[in-house]
Formats: structure tokens, C-alpha cells, sequence
């Protein structure tokens, strides 16, 4: 170690070896996921259970989502992130095609409540989960 080493910042790591600023990151990207996962969670409880083939995705993408946002914050692996990735975009890319042609039988709007958090908060998950995993892997 030289001596412009010692004098050179260094990044505190906060719990599992992350840096601060990746730990943020993951807590928005999971707080996305979480919010996403309990909306499709509540459409599933207003009536979205009885549709074939819907009702169990709106169930699978509430329980998936629990799971990863859980993951998320506990786990600092990349898997999780990419996770969220997948998670944030898939979901996104299925409420747009709802919401323009009709998908799986199912014709959403782009503007109502439910459908605006949702939107947010996947978007919120991808940008958290991208930054995240951007700024571990540069450690």
C-alpha cells in the first residue's frame, strides 16, 4: 500500500458488503416490486380471479413479487436484480399491450389509479434494480 492509497476515499460498505448508495437503489427497486405485486394483488380480490389464464398470472405476479422484494433487501446477490429487471419490464410490457391491442382477453386502460401505481412502481423497479446492479458490479 502506498501512501496515495491511504489518502484515497474509501466507500463504506453497510451490512452485506454493499455500498450505501447500492443499498438505496435496492430498497426503491424492491419498494417498485412490492407496490406492483400488491395492486395486481387487490385487482385479483375485485374480480380478476375469475378470468382463465388471468386470474392465476394477477396471483402468481403477487406472490412472485413478495418473494423477489423480499429478496431484494435480504439477499445481496445480482440474480435478485435482474430479477426485478424482468419482474418490472415484463409487467410493464404486458399492462401496455392490455391497455393498446387487448391481451389474453383483457382490455385495460392506461389511466386509471390502480393502473398508473402500477406503472410507476414498475418503472421505479427497473431503474432501482438497473442502478443497483450498475453500481455493484463496478465495485
Amino acid at each position: 500500500m502506498s501512501i496515495m492509497d491511504a489518502d484515497a476515499p474509501r466507500r463504506p460498505a453497510t451490512g452485506a458488503g454493499a455500498p450505501r448508495p447500492a443499498r438505496v437503489w435496492r430498497a426503491v427497486s424492491a419498494a417498485g416490486v412490492l407496490v406492483s405485486a400488491i395492486v395486481h394483488l387487490v385487482l385479483w380480490f375485485d374480480g380478476y380471479r375469475d378470468i382463465a389464464l388471468v386470474g392465476p398470472l394477477f396471483l402468481l405476479n403477487a406472490v412472485g413479487g413478495l418473494v423477489l422484494s423480499v429478496l431484494l433487501v435480504t439477499w445481496p446477490h445480482w440474480l435478485p436484480l435482474v430479477g426485478a429487471i424482468g419482474f418490472g419490464v415484463a409487467t410493464l410490457l404486458a399492462f401496455v399491450g392490455s391497455a393498446a391491442f387487448g391481451l389474453l382477453g383483457i382490455s385495460a386502460t392506461f389511466f386509471g389509479t390502480n393502473e398508473l401505481i402500477a406503472a410507476v412502481a414498475e418503472v421505479a423497479a427497473v431503474v432501482g434494480a438497473t442502478v443497483a446492479l450498475l453500481r455493484e458490479q463496478a465495485r
